[in-house]
C-alpha cells in the first residue's frame, strides 16, 4: 500500500464534542449557478437578475473555475457524481462558454465516467444549433422550464416564451438530448382541473423521460407575494394535484418524489443525491453547499450579487458565510430531504449520511408513526400516503430535536 488515505472509505473519528462519525463520505455533486435571465418572473424567489446589456460570460466562467479551485481542499480526493447548471437562465450562455466551463471543471474535479450533467434552459432562449453545442460540450440532460403550454397561463406567469416556442423547444430538446425534463406548474391563476389536465396531456404527448410538476406558491420577496394573483383555493388546488398525479401515473410515470415523476430508471441522479442527504458543492453567485468534513458537516453560501461575487472571487474569498450543522439540527435537515421521497430511504442511511445514530431522532420517529405519517417498518424511513399529503407536518416533527445530553443548540435559519 502507498500509505495514501482514501477519504471515501476511511473511518473518521468523532471530534469528542458531539461531532459526527462517518464510515464513508456521501456522494458529491456539483451545482453551478448562472444568475442572469431575460426577465424576472413574478413568482421567482431564486437568486436571478435580469440581464441588462451583455452578460459577462467569459469573466464569470473564469470566476467559476477559480471558485472550484478555492474549494478543492475541502473535497480533495473525491469524484463528482453529477453536475447541475442552474439559474437564472443558463441557456443565455453560449455553447462555447458551457464547453469551456465543463472542460475546466473536469480538469479540477474528477467526474465519474457516467456522471449526469444537466443544464437548465428556457424555451425563450432556444436555438437548435446552440443546444446541439451544449450536447457536444458534454451536457447529457436538459431541464426545460416550460411551466405551462397554455398561452393565457404563460402570460399570467410572466414567461418570455409562448406556447409554440415551448412546443418547438420540447421537440428539439428530445431529439438532441433524449434525456430531458419538463418543468411545469399547476394550481395556476384561475386554473381548473380541466386546464391542469390539458397541460399534463400536452406534456405527455412528447413522452419525456422526466416531468417535474410544482404547485405555484407565493414566495416572500416576489411580485406575486406583493400582488397575489387569483389562485385556486386549498380544496381546488388539492383536486388539481390529485388529478395531475393520477394522469401521470396512468401514463407510466412513477412519482418518486413530492414533485418529480419519471419513467422507469429515468430519475434525476443529481436531485436524488440531494434528497438522500448527499454532499454538494455549489459555485456561482448565491450558490449553497453542504459538505461533510472529517469532524463536521458545514453549509456554505457564496456572495449573492453577481458583481460582488466576481469581485470577491478576484480577492480569493467567494464565501459569504459558512456554518456548522449542529447535532440539534441534523435530524431535521436529513428528514427535510429524505422524506420528500415517496419510497423513503433505508433507516441505515441516517447514520451513514449524518454520522449519528438513529436514536438521535427516536422520539419524533415514534410520534410520526403514532400519527400515521410515517411507515411503521423500522428498516425504512418512509412517509405514508397521509405523510405525503401532510409532508410539512411530518418534517416539522424533527425540527430542532435536542437530546438532553446535547444541551441547548443554536438552531440555524
Amino acid at each position: 500500500m502507498s500509505g495514501r488515505r482514501d477519504v471515501q472509505t476511511i473511518r473518521i473519528a468523532a471530534d469528542g464534542l458531539g461531532g459526527p462519525s462517518f464510515l464513508a463520505l456521501p456522494p458529491l455533486s456539483l451545482y453551478v449557478h448562472i444568475p442572469w435571465c431575460l426577465r424576472k418572473c413574478p413568482y421567482c424567489d431564486f437568486n436571478s437578475h435580469e440581464a441588462r446589456g451583455e452578460v459577462p460570460e467569459d469573466a464569470y466562467v473564469d470566476a467559476l473555475l477559480r471558485d472550484v479551485e478555492f474549494a478543492l481542499p475541502a473535497i480533495w480526493g473525491r469524484k463528482g457524481v453529477s453536475v447541475f447548471i442552474g439559474g437564472g437562465t443558463p441557456s443565455l450562455f453560449s455553447a462555447s462558454g458551457i464547453d469551456r466551463l465543463l472542460a475546466g471543471i473536469r480538469a479540477r474535479l474528477p467526474l465519474l465516467p457516467d456522471a449526469e450533467i444537466t443544464l437548465e434552459a428556457n424555451p425563450g432562449s432556444f436555438e437548435r444549433q446552440k443546444f446541439a453545442g451544449y450536447f457536444a460540450a458534454g451536457v447529457n440532460r436538459l431541464s426545460l422550464g416550460i411551466q405551462s403550454f397554455d398561452p393565457q397561463q404563460l402570460t399570467a406567469l410572466g414567461r418570455v416564451h409562448d406556447a409554440d416556442e415551448a412546443r418547438r423547444a420540447a421537440e428539439s430538446a428530445l431529439t438532441i438530448f433524449g434525456n430531458v425534463n419538463f418543468d411545469l406548474m399547476y394550481a395556476l391563476p384561475r386554473q381548473t382541473v380541466a386546464g391542469a389536465l390539458a397541460d399534463a396531456a400536452a406534456a405527455l404527448s412528447f413522452s419525456p423521460p422526466h416531468l417535474s410538476f410544482y404547485a405555484l406558491t407565493l414566495e416572500p420577496n416576489t411580485l406575486f407575494h406583493r400582488h397575489p394573483p387569483p389562485l385556486p383555493d386549498e380544496d381546488a388546488a388539492a383536486d388539481i394535484e390529485d388529478a395531475v398525479h393520477e394522469a401521470l401515473a396512468g401514463a407510466g410515470y412513477n412519482r418518486y418524489e413530492t414533485s418529480a415523476h419519471a419513467k422507469p430508471a429515468r430519475q434525476c441522479a443529481h436531485n436524488l443525491n440531494y434528497w438522500r442527504f448527499g454532499d454538494y458543492l455549489g459555485i456561482g453567485a448565491g450558490a449553497h453547499s453542504k459538505l461533510s468534513l472529517p469532524d463536521r458537516i458545514v453549509r456554505q453560501m457564496r456572495w449573492k450579487q453577481p458583481q460582488q461575487y466576481l469581485a470577491r472571487v478576484d480577492e480569493g474569498n467567494p464565501l459569504q458565510e459558512e456554518t456548522r450543522v449542529s447535532r440539534a439540527d441534523i435530524g431535521f435537515e436529513f428528514m427535510l430531504n429524505a422524506l420528500r421521497l415517496t419510497d423513503g430511504v433505508p433507516a441505515a442511511l441516517f447514520t451513514e449520511r449524518t454520522g449519528y445514530p438513529l436514536a438521535l431522532v427516536s422520539r419524533p420517529l415514534a410520534e410520526a408513526v403514532r400519527r400515521g405519517l410515517l411507515d411503521a417498518d423500522p428498516a425504512t424511513l418512509k412517509p405514508t400516503s397521509l405523510g405525503q399529503r401532510f409532508l410539512n407536518d411530518l418534517q416539522q416533527l424533527f425540527l430542532a430535536v435536542r437530546p438532553a445530553a446535547a444541551g441547548r443548540g443554536i438552531a440555524q435559519g
